[in-house]
């Protein structure tokens, strides 16, 4: 092959990649694009809700119906599993008003809620509404937009993006699913140290005994370090 003809070929085949490359379809980078982290396009906002609670105040039944009873036993659990601050407790406006507020804040009180938590007050209400008011503020996560959004055909698209509807599913899932949303804005405290169990602990390290649990001989066939140590040691 000749000087010529090999020069040609490599001219040949610059521009041919050349061609190539004019033709690849470039990524999408205006402002509104969507990004490849789909929690980044779909973020989980957290924000307070206000949760409330009617009660019907009933003195012939002791101040509550049983079903009445249970019904704030499960917005006081709520509260204690999800609530921030103080819980509120208010009662309409009369002469036996400081006896309802008595019997609410004892039954809170009771279901594990210090005193100190426990916000009292009265209110106007109309004759005949003798509806205690209960009331606290929790946290939420939800998405900044619902999912759903199929407006972008995906069997033909000219640009090399994201689909906008990609993964709002998977974190729309997860902010169902989050026990308490206060996580996802900053790291709990830690509970306090048992102090009977380091004392126990520290009880069998001054006397050269084994300071870990022992194991169950049911758990020697699941747990690998039970399974170790009763073939090798």
């Amino acid at each position: 092959m000749t000087a010529n003809a090999t020069r040609f070929l490599r001219i040949f085949g610059l521009c041919a990649m050349a061609a190539a490359g004019s033709c690849s379809v470039t990524p999408d980078v205006s402002p509104h694009a969507m990004l490849k982290d789909p929690a980044a396009n779909h973020p989980i906002l957290v924000e307070p809700s206000y949760r409330s609670l009617k009660v019907d105040f009933v003195p012939e039944a002791g101040g509550m119906t049983p079903a009445a009873a249970a019904q704030l036993d499960a917005f006081v659990a709520d509260y204690r599993a999800r609530g921030t601050g103080s819980i509120a407790v208010s009662v309409p406006a009369a002469p036996e008003a400081q006896g309802v507020i008595d019997l609410f804040a004892s039954h809170i009180n009771r279901m594990g809620v210090g005193r100190d938590r426990i916000l009292v007050a009265t209110h106007d209400a109309p004759p005949g509404d003798v509806r205690v008011e209960v009331n606290y503020v929790a946290y939420e996560a939800r998405l900044e937009k619902p999912c759903g959004d199929w407006s972008e055909n995906l069997a033909f698209t000219l640009h090399n993006r994201t689909p906008g509807n990609l993964g709002c599913a998977v974190q729309q899932n997860l902010a169902a699913n989050i026990a308490d949303p206060r996580d996802l804005l900053s790291p709990r405290t830690m509970d306090p140290s048992s102090g009977a169990r380091r004392t126990t602990i520290m009880g069998l390290y001054e006397q050269g005994k084994p300071t870990q649990a022992e194991k169950k001989t049911a758990d020697a066939g699941v747990e690998q370090s039970a399974g170790a140590s009763s073939l090798g040691q």
